[in-house]
């Protein structure tokens, strides 16, 4: 079975095992998602949905965010990792989209990636889970590379080359769903520690039980 069939079979499988599958972040527009997002870097989305409602109580929109003082920024983030560069990013991201975007997060791919602290990671979110554009690209993110890397749907490490590989064999309709199924997958089986004998995909998997061969992501 080569890859593109194997990967077919592997996402409706996924999707039988995780019909609710969907972002884990809480949001209500376009910006909520990209801050959310933003903050998630090295964070759990749990984590991050614990700090969101006070801070768009104090920075619901751009407008205000953009000027607000980093540091009080920092403190309403500063359960989370990184609160300090986070805190920057959001505060020049604001200013960004303030000043050159009027007052609006941009819909498109290439003006997203204009934005202090956003790369193609971020804007795939937003752009396919608050506007639903399936074609932009494929999230990658540490659940991604590693199931990809062990199932064997990419010989590459670093994130935008495997993007690029999962859309060769990935349908373009799947391009969304398949970050959360393989991070539902990653959370519940397929962590640092595999749980090979409870997989439902472990017939298309060639890493199975062969834990020494796996990459530490």
């Amino acid at each position: 079975m080569d890859n593109n069939a194997r990967v077919k079979k592997i996402i409706k499988i996924l999707h039988k095992e995780y019909p609710n599958s969907k972002c884990g972040l809480i949001f209500h527009n376009l910006f909520d998602l990209l801050v959310g997002t933003v903050l998630s870097a090295q964070t759990t989305d749990n984590q991050v949905n614990s700090v969101l409602p006070k801070l768009f109580n104090a920075f619901p929109d751009p407008v205000s965010m953009s000027q607000a003082d980093p540091e009080d920024i920092k403190i309403l983030i500063k359960s989370l990792g990184l609160s300090n560069n986070k805190a920057k990013s959001l505060s020049q991201m604001s200013k960004k989209i303030v000043d050159d975007f009027g007052r609006k997060v941009p819909p498109s791919m290439e003006k997203l990636l204009l934005l202090p602290g956003v790369g193609r990671k971020t804007a795939n979110v937003v752009l396919g889970n608050a506007l639903g554009v399936v074609d932009s690209g494929i999230t990658v993110d540490t659940h991604v590379i590693r199931l990809s890397q062990r199932l064997n749907l990419t010989l590459n490490k670093t994130a935008n080359k495997i993007e690029k590989d999962l859309m060769k064999i990935v349908l373009i309709g799947e391009w969304v769903d398949i970050t959360h199924l393989f991070i539902d997958h990653g959370r519940k089986i397929c962590g640092r520690k595999p749980h090979c004998d409870n997989c439902v995909i472990s017939e298309c998997c060639p890493s199975k039980f062969n834990f020494p061969h796996f990459s530490k992501v």
